[in-house]
């Protein structure tokens, strides 16, 4: 059995400060076991002996490529299809209906999935959206999803899905209708990964180049910020949500005590935000 690699208290400090410098995400102390697992291949790979050797060369060089590779590598990128199921029963049977009929007129609708990992859950409201809003194919629907590393993008970009991606929270006839069966994976319709626009994003920089959005799915991602980040996304937030607009959080997050702007709103077992009229 190959040994793992060993990390020392420096070395584990300064990936955690350049992983929080570069997406924010506090890894926790006892988050070392981690660092060890997905730093040893990329020190075996570039042919150090250490994790330390390879601490000590991206200390001793610019940001670059294999920078973003370190902190890629250790942020974390779980996701399922319809993950969670409530927000996504929610969406279908409150938010959309409410909202098509808001937007009759001017017949546009945003959506956005901020931190989307490999696809999944963009391509969740995709396949809702094709199944139950036939009438948005004729609407100017825009549906961004995003993430800062390049790595997950190009997977969804890709919409190709393993065999225990699929079987995580996909019903059977959704697969049928929009996956293809292809050596031993599944590849999902063309016409699914045509409805969704994929944006290289850091939610920690400017986001000036996104539009006001009606719908923000930015879900499991404030777990993994400090208090003062969290305030300041939600505070970005309130610049891109539209006023009559819903942001939908993990079911462990929550905008209590971090931004009074937002108003809690409950479907069923779904919670959302909605901006205070």
């Amino acid at each position: 059995m190959k040994q793992t690699m060993s990390i020392n208290t420096i070395d584990f400090k300064y990936i955690c400060q350049l992983v929080y410098e570069q997406s924010a995400v506090v890894l926790q102390p006892e988050k070392t076991y981690l660092a060890e697992l997905y730093l040893q291949p990329i020190t075996e790979a570039l042919g150090f002996t250490s994790i330390g050797e390879l601490v000590h060369y991206l200390q001793t060089q610019p940001l670059s490529e294999l920078h973003s590779q370190v902190v890629e590598s250790l942020v974390t990128n779980e996701t399922s299809f319809f993950r969670d199921r409530y927000p996504f029963e929610a969406l279908k049977e409150y938010v959309l209906p409410e909202l098509i009929a808001k937007r009759s007129r001017e017949r546009s609708l945003n959506i956005w999935c901020a931190a989307c990992s490999n696809g999944q859950e963009p391509y969740s409201i995709a396949m809702l959206i094709k199944e139950y809003f036939p009438i948005l194919s004729k609407w100017s629907l825009k549906l961004i999803a995003s993430d800062f590393s390049h790595k997950v993008l190009a997977k969804a970009k890709q919409g190709c899905y393993n065999q225990l991606e699929i079987q995580r929270g996909l019903p059977s006839n959704l697969r049928d209708r929009y996956f293809q069966e292809l050596d031993n994976n599944w590849q999902i319709h063309n016409e699914i990964i045509q409805m969704v626009e994929f944006r290289q994003f850091n939610l920690v920089e400017s986001w000036i180049a996104l539009p006001k959005q009606d719908v923000i799915f930015l879900r499991n991602v404030l777990i993994y910020f400090d208090t003062a980040t969290k305030k300041d996304l939600l505070k970005k937030i309130k610049h891109k949500l539209n006023p009559d607009g819903y942001l939908f959080l993990g079911n462990a997050e929550t905008t209590i005590h971090l931004d009074s702007a937002f108003t809690r709103v409950q479907f069923d077992k779904a919670i959302c935000y909605r901006l205070n009229k």
